[in-house]
């Protein structure tokens, strides 16, 4: 007797947006909705959003958040799982915003650790504008909630197409698809991006505990990418050496 196939779970829109097309006004999924459910669920983010720069994580409640929306508590379901998935949503969104200015206007600097430093720069100030939804951001991110697995795994993607774009100093291209992007980068600019967004949540999470201001967070930042010789990273045009064996440069005293 074969085996029944495992049903496909349904996403939910929150999951939708982060894995759809970046910097999309309208995500492709969520376009499907009918104008009165892009509505509803436009009110369901807000209302979250409004109450986590409030009352911070613990200050949103579906509940609550059901009743600042006008919907029912069932209806609220059928578009998020938890309150850590509107959340992500929202992150989302920012990031898309993120990601639409940098296409226009990319990350300065004469060098990959210049672009690199403002990058975070404008990311950082840009989050911690509103701290109390930050810190219900991060408190999401941290949730260690498995549904939300897939919006975490779009956000470091999305964050890694941000680092390499700056890196490089292109112009980010927010029309493709992550999808069709197999391997963003080089392994080199991988290894960075992911070395960069690992140092940067921790910062962030001392911030959010009082433990520093935002500058800090980057400061700590431009510290990682200089310990990894951000600066020494290939160019585009320059990327076929980079399997060429390379003379070590020792780590500079400062005074």
């Amino acid at each position: 007797m074969s085996a029944r196939p495992t049903p496909r779970r349904r996403l939910s829109p929150g999951e939708k947006r982060a894995a759809s097309p970046a910097g999309c006004p309208t995500p492709a999924p969520v376009a499907g909705l009918a104008v009165s459910q892009l509505r509803r669920l436009r009110r369901i983010v807000d209302a979250a959003v409004s109450l986590a720069e409030r009352g911070g994580f613990d200050g949103v409640r579906l509940r609550d958040v059901a009743e600042a929306s006008d919907v029912a508590l069932g209806t609220l379901y059928k578009y998020f799982r938890s309150k850590e998935d509107i959340l992500l949503f929202a992150l989302a969104e920012r990031v898309g915003l993120m990601e639409t200015a940098l296409a226009s206007a990319p990350a300065e600097g004469a060098s990959p650790l210049a672009r690199c430093e403002q990058l975070f720069r404008r990311t950082t100030l840009g989050l911690t504008a509103q701290p109390q939804l930050a810190r219900a951001v991060l408190r999401s991110l941290a949730s260690g909630d498995p549904s939300i697995a897939l919006q975490i795994a779009a956000f470091r993607l999305r964050m890694t197409r941000l680092i390499v774009a700056s890196l490089r100093g292109e112009p980010l291209d927010p029309s493709v698809p992550l999808e069709a992007e197999i391997e963003i980068g080089t392994e080199r600019e991988r290894q960075v991006a992911f070395v960069l967004m690992n140092v940067w949540y921790s910062s962030l999470a001392g911030w959010a505990g009082g433990l520093h201001a935002p500058e800090v967070v980057v400061a700590h930042v431009r510290m990682s990418a200089e310990l990894m010789s951000v600066a020494s990273t290939p160019s585009p045009g320059l990327r076929s050496a980079e399997s060429s064996p390379k003379e070590e440069r020792p780590m500079e005293s400062r005074t």
